[in-house]
């Protein structure tokens, strides 16, 4: 970014500052700041240790020091603008979670893909916080990061004392860590009646059975009474080891019938039990696979971790930190939602290949076409990832 591109996509972002509405946290005086400014690119130096004892303080440095990035701490400290971090005092942290595109496997390369695929890693996390854990709604705060994944802040007292290690432990759960699939099903004995002999049952957890156990539960009767309804049924079925055709027609007919669906969603699983257990095992941790939630451990185990200002712009992108709620997050798209510059047009020298899709327009643009113009906030994502400098020289 030459200095020419940098006073423009300065000044973009210094207008928005002066109107902006910035989500403060919680105790926001009790946190340290940092930030990372345009005169000091391309070096990352951040600037922290900062504190700001009223939201009229912090507005005026984000309109009048324009930082490319902002951010604020997790931790809540005694002395948080103390110069190092011993003569803080650390008091408590929130529990954050981060889901970054860059962290996930299997993520598709095209952005708009990659950001679609990690916002439904985002909606399993929330079911595990709101299901698993009791979070209530309002207690789960959800932010796009203006870059390639979404951020979940919790501040309830409850959790503001945890460790990193047990922090550790809510990533490792969610995330099927270490999960023994097979500790979920088996076989138990049940007592004949006067003149009958005892016999054993296979057993799964039922589907309201909090935890891996119900959510195991529910994920094997849609896939297997979803299986019975598909025209390669046995195809599919014969795929997993163990399962021949003959045994495969005999699945078929038990999925199809409700009787048995309404018996394996109880959790009690008398027509399977001749089912191969190699078969059971595989589906499980086909369940386990795909219902798992992806986050990145380092974030959510540091208590002292910095993280982006809901309200703020990213520096990488031009795009706006984005405050959500759970129906917002559903419905949300962020090369729409969160983009905040005008439809004026712009000129542009690009320097390298780049393609990028925002507000339902593509744009793909090659070095060497001489000055182009693009919309105001197609040229702020352009000029912010380093595709290309403003001006026609």
């Amino acid at each position: 970014m030459n200095d020419k591109t940098k006073r423009f996509v300065k000044s973009k972002f210094q207008d928005y500052y002066r109107t902006a509405e910035i989500h403060l946290p919680p105790d926001f005086t009790s946190r340290e700041w940092g930030f990372i400014l345009f005169d000091e690119m391309p070096e990352f130096v951040m600037r922290r240790h900062k504190a700001f004892g009223s939201s009229g303080e912090l507005h005026d440095y984000l309109s009048g020091m324009v930082p490319a990035h902002a951010y604020y701490s997790v931790a809540y400290y005694e002395y948080p603008n103390a110069p190092n971090m011993k003569e803080k005092n650390w008091l408590s942290a929130d529990l954050i979670f981060d889901l970054d595109a860059d962290h996930l496997p299997g993520a598709p390369k095209s952005y708009a893909d990659m950001l679609e695929h990690v916002k439904q890693e985002s909606l399993k996390l929330y079911g595990f916080l709101n299901n698993d854990f009791g979070f209530a709604e309002e207690d789960i705060h959800i932010v796009f990061s203006g870059g390639r994944g979404y951020h979940f802040h919790i501040s309830t007292p409850a959790v503001r004392s945890l460790g990193s290690a047990e922090r550790r432990e809510i990533v490792d759960y969610v995330g099927s860590t270490g999960l023994e699939v097979n500790r979920f099903f088996g076989k138990k004995g049940v007592s004949g009646d006067a003149g009958r002999e005892s016999a054993e049952v296979f057993v799964l957890p039922s589907e309201d059975e909090g935890g891996w156990g119900g959510r195991i539960n529910r994920y094997m009767v849609s896939y297997l009474s979803g299986i019975a309804k598909q025209e390669d049924s046995i195809k599919i079925l014969t795929g997993f080891k163990g399962i021949g055709k003959k045994k495969a027609e005999q699945l078929i007919e038990i999925f199809r019938d409700e009787r048995q669906i309404s018996l394996l969603k109880n959790g009690k699983m008398e027509a399977l039990s001749n089912i191969p257990k190699p078969f059971l095992e595989a589906l499980a941790n086909q369940a386990v696979s795909e219902m798992s939630a992806s986050v990145d451990e380092p974030v959510t185990s540091d208590v002292k971790r910095l993280i982006r200002l809901p309200g703020s712009l990213h520096g990488g992108s031009g795009m706006r930190v984005t405050a959500l709620s759970i129906s917002e997050l559903e419905t949300f798209d962020p090369l729409n939602d969160a983009v905040v510059f005008s439809d004026k047009s712009v000129q542009l020298k690009v320097i390298k290949p780049f393609s990028v899709q925002m507000k339902g327009n593509d744009f793909v643009v090659e070095p060497g076409e001489g000055t182009i113009e693009v919309p105001e906030y197609a040229a702020m994502y352009l000029l912010c990832r380093g595709a290309a400098e403003y001006g026609s020289n």
